[in-house]
Parts: C-alpha cells; sequence; structure tokens
C-alpha cells in the first residue's frame, strides 16, 4: 500500500493553506457535473507534500473511490521515464547526443522524407543529414504519430498500424524497423513534431543494455526509487487497483465509460512502449519527479547526476526557440506559446509569452488520460495530477492547475 500523508504544514514551506483548498474547490466541478470520474492531485515544496486532494472515483459504476494506491494508465507521462533510462546509459559513455540512430538501430540507414504529392503520388527526397540521438528526445527527427491528421505521412502511419496502437504481434525491433520504412515528415532536426521517437529511443535501451526496456526501467529505476506499482501492465493480483478508463460523451462531453480501450493495460505487451505503455501510481511517480527536483536522487538513492538533470531539463530546439517557432500546431501534450522542448520534458522558456504562470525552467510532461506532472527547480515544487480521461484536450485541466499552484505560494 502506498503512503501519501502529508509531511509538511503548508505555511512551512510557504504555501497558503486557504489558497490551495481552492484547487479541489476548482477541480471538483468538473466531476460534480459529469465531466471527470475523480482525480488525486498533489503539491510538493523542498520535497515534503504540502497538498494531497482525492475527489471523486476511479471506478464511478462501482462506487469506488480514488484511493493512495489507485493505479492509473499514464500513458505519455511514460516518456520521461524512458528518456531517464535512456540518460543513465548516456552517462555510462554508451552514446553521444549527436550518435546516428542508425549505428543502433540499422534500419533507420535508409530513410526518406516526405516532399510533396498525396497518399497515393507522394514526392520524396533523400535525408540530407542523418537522425541523432538527442532528436529523439527532443521529438525533432522527423517522425509522427497516426493519431494526428494533418499530413499523408499520418495517413502512411494508420495504413502501417499505428493509429492509438502497434502492429498487432510485432515486438519492439519489428515495430522500430516498420518506423523506419515510413517516410520522415520533415528533415531530421529542422522541425518539432510530437511522435513515436520516445519508442524508438526506448529500442536503444534495449540494444544498448542486453535487457527489455520494462527490465532494465525495474532494475534502475523501479526498484532503487521504490516504485512498486509501476510497470508495463496491472499485474492480476492488483487489477482491482486500476481505475475505470472514461472518454467524453460525443453528446453533451460527460463521462463515458471505456472499458474496451482500458483493457489493454491488464495484459502484459509483447512491446514495451517507451513513448506510452506504463501504468503507476500517485505515490510512484511522486518519487519519480521528486527524484529529478532532488537533482537526479531520492532517499539516499541516486539514478542522474545533476548537472544531467538540468542538461535534461534544458531546452534543446535551436536558437532556444519555442514549439511555436519551431513546431508544427499540430496535437501535443504541452502549449506551444512560450515552451521549449528538453530531452523527453517540455521546458518552460517564458511564462509570460505562455500567459500560464510558472518559472522559466520548469518543466513536465503529461499523458492521453489528462494525466501530467511539473517539476519547478526554481520554486522548488512538484505538482501532479492523476484522472483517468482521454483524451487530454477535452478539458484545460493543466493551465489550469498551474495557475491554482502558483496563486497558492505566497512566500
Amino acid at each position: 500500500m502506498s503512503n501519501l500523508a502529508i509531511s509538511v504544514d503548508p505555511t512551512e514551506v510557504g504555501l497558503d493553506p486557504q489558497r490551495l483548498a481552492r484547487i479541489e474547490t476548482h477541480f471538483a466541478k468538473y466531476v460534480d457535473n459529469g465531466k471527470l470520474p475523480g482525480f488525486h492531485i498533489t503539491v510538493s515544496r523542498a520535497g515534503k507534500l504540502a497538498y494531497s486532494s482525492m475527489y471523486g472515483h476511479a471506478d464511478v459504476e462501482n462506487g469506488k473511490p480514488i484511493a493512495d494506491d489507485t493505479i492509473y494508465r499514464i500513458y505519455s507521462m511514460t516518456k520521461p521515464i524512458c528518456a531517464v533510462a535512456a540518460l543513465m546509459l548516456w552517462e555510462e559513455g554508451l552514446f553521444e547526443m549527436r550518435d546516428q540512430v542508425k549505428w543502433f538501430i540499422p534500419s533507420f540507414g535508409n530513410q526518406k522524407v516526405f516532399r510533396s504529392g498525396t497518399l497515393t503520388a507522394p514526392r520524396y527526397e533523400p535525408v540530407t543529414e542523418p537522425m541523432e540521438m538527442w532528436q529523439l528526445f527532443a521529438h525533432t527527427s522527423g517522425m509522427t504519430y497516426g493519431f494526428v491528421y494533418a499530413n499523408p505521412v499520418d495517413q502512411m502511419y494508420r495504413n502501417a498500424g499505428f493509429e492509438w496502437g502497434t502492429p498487432k504481434g510485432a515486438n519492439l525491433e519489428q515495430i522500430c524497423d516498420a518506423l523506419a520504412a515510413l517516410p520522415l515528415m520533415f528533415q531530421p532536426g529542422t522541425e518539432w513534431a510530437y511522435s513515436m521517437s520516445i519508442d524508438v529511443l526506448g529500442r536503444v535501451v534495449e540494444v544498448l543494455s542486453g535487457m527489455t526496456l520494462g527490465e532494465f526501467m525495474q532494475k534502475r529505476i523501479f526498484g532503487p526509487l521504490g516504485m512498486n506499482d509501476t510497470a508495463f501492465y496491472c499485474e492480476s493480483d492488483k487489477a482491482d487497483r486500476l481505475a475505470a478508463l472514461y472518454v467524453p460523451n460525443p453528446a453533451d462531453k460527460k463521462r463515458l465509460r471505456s472499458d474496451a480501450m482500458g483493457a489493454g493495460a491488464l495484459n502484459k505487451p509483447i512491446a514495451d512502449l517507451g513513448g506510452g505503455g506504463l501504468v503507476s501510481t500517485t505515490s510512484d511517480y511522486l518519487k519519480f519527479a521528486e527524484m529529478l527536483r532532488g537533482g537526479g536522487e531520492l532517499n539516499g538513492v541516486r539514478i542522474l547526476s545533476p548537472r544531467t538533470v538540468e542538461f535534461m531539463g534544458s531546452n534543446h530546439l535551436p536558437g532556444n526557440a519555442d514549439l511555436t517557432a519551431y513546431g508544427r500546431p499540430l496535437f501535443s501534450e504541452t502549449t506551444f506559446d512560450g515552451v521549449g522542448f528538453g530531452l523527453g520534458v517540455s521546458v518552460t522558456v517564458d511564462p509570460v509569452k505562455a500567459k500560464i504562470p510558472g518559472s522559466a525552467g520548469d518543466f513536465g510532461w503529461g499523458g492521453a488520460a489528462s494525466t501530467n506532472f511539473t517539476v519547478d527547480p526554481k520554486e522548488d515544487l512538484v505538482y501532479m495530477i492523476m484522472t483517468q480521461l482521454l483524451p487530454s484536450s477535452t478539458w484545460p485541466l493543466r493551465s489550469q492547475l498551474k495557475q491554482l499552484v502558483f496563486q497558492s505560494l505566497v512566500d
């Protein structure tokens, strides 16, 4: 069982309890209005849990409330964990950021770039600069996602079995070879687009470590940090703790249970997908986030060097550009104005430009079921929301959480 007891009086760490209470008051309306099933929101400062609000249900239909040990599908919040796994190998000197991806996955050696035309009559050009490792971390590889409907390349992904999943029966090596056979949307390193890059990064971890991605994460991250409920699927003896998954009803946007989509989390996958496969709990993910806030260390266990975490949370887009300047205005788990991208995480470059309070240098990421975490080194803050509503673009939960956390800071 997880234990997420408040460990500090909020006033001791510069947070106003009455202002913190506004967080639950605000988000409870989503639950009471039938828009969200329930949520768990936490706010920590200086490594101490100052606020924890559980409201609503993990399973509405069966009357099961959100609990400390509720297990959630975290989807793309898997990505920062995969990035950390790769950075651990980078710290051992097993690759450099400018190394070419094809050195580790040879099928990436003969790619082409979509230039113009249509799905049936595409025009391609050769890759001018080979795809580099840092571009996998930073989503500047030229890859895309099949669920994006913006470009003929997206349709090619869907035709190849990459829409809300991967080709049936394929292992990670086969998945990456299939991705390598698809055209790139743009020349590597020239633009930003949310993509399956981190899944490919996960394969590099497997190649370099000789383990599956799940084995590596368990041995090097989850075990050492005590993340006992985080894995690539929910085992049968924990299934009763797995939250139900909901989608908005097209008619009124009220929550609608989706067991068909949710059931996948109960089965051991053939491929461990670094881009979106993990399930976790609030307390487990908080340990991961606190490790990052602590400069790569938690409770005497060091995962990364402080310099590596700083490097990870720096904006790696050329010229310190934000996503508006460098990206395509497609779906992503973050806003684009005033936000850059680091190694597996989005990074705030300019809160004023973003029009959302925060700190330059705060970083984090979210998942498809509306989960999100932020680490703010300047304010020594970690805040997080866990819920299960797909897709994350349904309600502006992330920007509202940031706004409400910041108005509670009074030091």
